[in-house]
C-alpha cells in the first residue's frame, strides 16, 4: 500500500497541505481547482461576504450539482432498462412466432 503525501492546494487565496496518495494527486488538485473556481465565483458576485460563508455557498452549488447529475444518470439507467427490457420482449416474440426453431 502507498504511503499518502503531502500535496499542497491553494483555495481562496490560501494554502493547504492535504496528505493524499500519490494515485489521487491529479484529483485531489483538481478538486481544489473547481472548489478555488467556484469560490471565486461566488466571491465575485459581491452577494456573499466572508470566507466562511462562500465556502459553505460554495459546498451548496456543488452538492446541488453532484446530486443533479445523479438524477439524470438515474433516470438515463431507467430508460436504458426500459429499451432493454423492450428489446428482450421483441426477441422474444420473434423466437415464439418462428415456426422452424433451430434443433440442436
Amino acid at each position: 500500500m502507498n504511503q499518502p503525501n503531502t500535496v499542497t492546494v491553494h483555495i481562496l487565496d490560501k494554502e493547504y497541505c492535504i496528505a493524499c496518495p500519490p494515485e489521487e494527486r491529479s484529483n485531489l488538485e483538481s478538486a481544489a481547482s473547481y472548489l478555488d473556481r467556484k469560490m471565486r465565483e461566488i466571491r465575485s458576485s459581491g452577494k456573499v461576504i466572508g470566507a466562511d460563508r462562500v465556502a459553505v455557498m460554495a459546498a451548496l452549488n456543488i452538492t446541488h450539482e453532484l446530486l443533479h447529475k445523479h438524477d439524470r444518470l438515474d433516470a438515463q439507467a431507467n430508460s436504458a432498462r426500459e429499451h432493454v427490457r423492450t428489446l428482450l420482449e421483441r426477441v422474444d416474440s420473434a423466437l415464439a412466432a418462428d415456426p422452424n426453431p433451430p434443433r440442436n
